[in-house]
């Protein structure tokens, strides 16, 4: 657990770290807010799937330095998506800003006002509201920094930020969740059409004998058929039908497929190539079997594949 002070308390953050959630989606939101030292600062986190890790963080441009700190923290909680971070930054004190008048400014102001003022025979005297109204003639501007003032305000936007954090994980970590409990789903049903096929598969070769038998024998009208000849049709066409390897290796990768979803680092990379890999099998069996009954189980399980390939793509 995770404590960080605001002005009111103590806020108590459970950062996730060490639960049984090990899978990561990478759309997520947190906010975090943190009051403190008469600041307050407002951390918003949001992302998206994407291929690298692209964090883009839009500060107050009084705050570039505290972006490479930033970086580091997030870099411990996000590997891979678009992440985009919005810092909001409000001040109840009087030291950290001032009110700037620009004299010159404002002198040209009244002058020029005066002149206009004769030139339409105006006798009204430019008013202070009016003259406070046109650009630039006041302007806040931010005291300079002191050490003092620039590590209590790091210190605020710090604990922000790791409220933040900590709801994102959480968010991220519940989509994970769903995600791998629909793969392993689908997963099943992906195993069923194959146990499936394999049973199927067998049948083939024995179908085409009796199939060829029947062709041979209506065609040719003869009752003898070369017996030899006929084993040797059948063996070739068995040896190019045969699908006990891409069988073999489908549930091999269903099998790791498990495995992976339930490793702590992120995995969206793997299982990305683990269904690429999927893809070529179901579509290798799909062009040898020759048989209709295959063909509709591979036209299932593609779809159902294409299905956990759309899934994987926002797993981190």
């Amino acid at each position: 657990m995770l404590s960080f002070p605001v002005l009111f308390g103590m806020i108590e953050i459970d950062t996730l770290r060490g639960c049984d959630i090990l899978i990561q989606s990478m759309t997520g939101y947190g906010k975090g807010e943190c009051t403190l030292y008469n600041r307050k600062f407002t951390v918003e986190i949001k992302s998206v799937n994407h291929r690298y890790n692209d964090v883009n963080i839009k500060l107050p441009r009084v705050m570039n330095a505290y972006e490479d700190k930033m970086r580091a923290i997030l870099s411990q909680n996000v590997s891979r998506g678009k992440t985009d971070v919005y810092v909001n930054y409000e001040t109840f004190s009087q030291s950290d800003v001032k009110v700037a008048l620009n004299e010159s400014l404002a002198s040209a102001y009244f002058d020029k006002l005066n002149e206009l003022g004769k030139l339409y025979g105006l006798c009204e005297t430019p008013s202070l509201t009016l003259l406070a109204r046109f650009p630039d003639v006041l302007s806040v501007e931010r005291n300079a920094e002191s050490d003092e003032a620039a590590a209590e305000m790091w210190e605020a936007l710090e604990s922000a930020l790791h409220i933040a954090v900590a709801n994102f994980s959480a968010m991220r970590s519940r989509e994970g969740e769903a995600l791998k409990a629909d793969i392993l789903k689908k997963c099943e049903g992906i195993q069923a059409l194959v146990a499936g096929i394999s049973e199927r598969a067998p049948l083939v070769a024995a179908e085409y004998r009796d199939k060829l038998i029947a062709r041979v024998s209506e065609a040719l009208g003869e009752t003898n058929i070369d017996e030899a000849r006929l084993i040797l049709e059948v063996t070739i066409f068995t040896d190019r039908a045969c699908i006990d390897e891409e069988l073999t290796r489908l549930a091999s990768h269903l099998s790791q497929m498990t495995v992976i979803l339930n490793e702590s680092n992120p995995i969206g990379r793997k299982l990305d190539f683990l269904v690429q890999e999927m893809n070529r099998e179901i579509n290798t069996i799909g062009s040898k079997s020759n048989d209709i009954t295959i063909t509709r189980l591979v036209v299932d399980a593609k779809s159902e594949i294409e299905k956990i390939r759309e899934q994987v793509q926002n797993i981190e």
